[in-house]
């Protein structure tokens, strides 16, 4: 009995390290990457951004556009980050989400905002930055929290894109796909 145990586990710890060999994207992927992403010089002042929503079957649900204006204050290594972000979609409603973010002494990003649950934390690594939070969404008058997982590559000194997969119980539920162009 004991080899039939040892022969199983060895055989799901093989299994699970293969799984783990298929994992998506880590941000380290992306280190060597060129131009080289600094969070608080690219969003910095005003930037309008360009996006949709598409669901699980990749049909376009909404459209919309971002104006963002953005600041740093703080000694370097430890700044502070406003982005507000005003939103205008196709069907002519308005949001807005204000962002707090925090650089971390390591580089790494926190980042609060009031329709986000806890905290948001983020990472960049080359020209990507790696932005993972938990999204309190309005749904037919009800509130649910969703999980964004949010990849921007820098594409030159003006033009980030953005895709972010948008999911609940580790079911997928759609993307967000923008472009952001720094006035």
């Amino acid at each position: 009995m004991n080899r039939f145990f040892f022969r199983s586990a060895a055989a799901l710890a093989l299994c699970l390290s293969v799984l783990a060999g298929c994992a998506g994207p880590q941000i380290s992927d992306y280190a060597a990457e060129k131009p080289v992403l600094d969070m608080r010089q690219y969003f910095n002042g005003t930037l309008d951004a360009y996006g949709v929503f598409t669901d699980r079957s990749g049909k376009v649900v909404k459209r919309f556009t971002v104006v963002m204006t953005c600041s740093w204050q703080g000694p370097p290594g430890a700044e502070t980050g406003v982005l507000d972000e005003a939103f205008t979609y196709s069907d002519g409603s308005t949001d807005r989400r204000i962002w707090t973010l925090k650089r971390t002494p390591d580089g790494k990003y926190t980042g609060t905002a009031a329709d986000v649950a806890g905290q948001a934390l983020g990472e960049e690594q080359g020209n990507t930055f790696r932005w993972g939070y938990t999204l309190k969404l309005p749904v037919d008058g009800r509130v649910i929290e969703v999980q964004f997982d949010d990849w921007m590559y820098l594409m030159n000194e003006k033009v980030m894109l953005n895709k972010a997969v948008m999911s609940k119980f580790g079911f997928r539920l759609g993307e967000v796909t923008l472009s952001f162009v720094k006035r």
